[in-house]
């Protein structure tokens, strides 16, 4: 039986300002990726977050981005390698000790926005952030984007890697992320977006705008946490996948 991870990026509010349906999703993922305060997030939000993911036998990882909090870190900032590193590891400290907080642990670190999509095509960037992971916790897991240069900055620096696709996004010729804004970028029909995630799943494959198919491991499958189909999109894939008789089960432990 196939088996995959479904995770989700949350606890991206602020303050007063919410973002997205946490609790709900939290019912329906396997793992979740919590913002560190950098492009959204704060102690109260990553504490409360902690707390409930743990109640819910949900694991629970980094989610590390540019400091961009009005920008929601989805905008390229020109930093060093060497501030890359250490941007990382600052808020993957503070994910770990507000889990601890919280009575539980972080098992894996994601790059959020800009970053991670820094992080899929510039080689020095991504092995920028391994360096960071490994420096904090070398038994950290690297969530990577599937077929880019996390995938192999990963092997080259140590760490296990788990390659991730996302549902409600499209992909290029290249099987890069279609850049938000253009035509393609989002999957916005949750029906959709399950159907393309059983079909990647079952094929081992990316599937580009064109249904080329390139091949890659797919250790777990993203559904963002932010937009308004957000919590029935991710019902629908993990139920699709069941469906098709995939296990759905978080790729760390808790």
């Amino acid at each position: 039986m196939p088996t995959v991870d479904l995770n989700s990026d949350i606890a991206e509010g602020f303050g007063a300002y919410t973002c997205g349906d946490d609790e709900a999703m939290l019912g329906i993922v396997t793992s979740c990726n919590v913002a560190c305060g950098f492009h959204a997030g704060d102690p109260e939000i990553m504490a409360r977050t902690f707390a409930s993911a743990k109640e819910k036998g949900v694991v629970c990882g980094a989610h590390p981005g540019f400091p961009d909090l009005w920008g929601f870190g989805r905008r390229r900032i020109p930093f060093s390698t060497g501030e890359i590193e250490r941007l990382v590891a600052y808020q993957v400290g503070a994910a770990q000790a507000l889990a601890a907080y919280a009575g539980t642990k972080i098992a894996y670190v994601k790059c959020h926005g800009a970053l991670g999509n820094l992080c899929e095509v510039d080689r020095p960037a991504a092995e920028a952030v391994g360096r960071a992971i490994k420096a904090v916790d070398p038994k950290l897991v690297w969530l990577t984007i599937a077929a880019g240069e996390q995938v192999r900055a990963a092997e080259t620096i140590g760490l296990q890697g788990v390659a991730e696709i996302f549902a409600d996004r499209g992909y290029t010729e290249e099987g890069h992320l279609i850049p938000r804004g253009q035509p393609g970028a989002m999957i916005l029909d949750p029906d959709a977006a399950a159907a393309r995630m059983v079909e990647m799943v079952k094929e081992g494959a990316i599937i580009t705008a064109s249904g080329k198919r390139i091949v890659t491991a797919i250790g777990s499958i993203c559904v963002h946490g932010d937009s308004a189909h957000a919590v029935e999109s991710a019902r629908r894939v993990r139920a699709g996948l069941e469906a098709a008789g995939v296990r759905v089960r978080a790729f760390a432990a808790g």
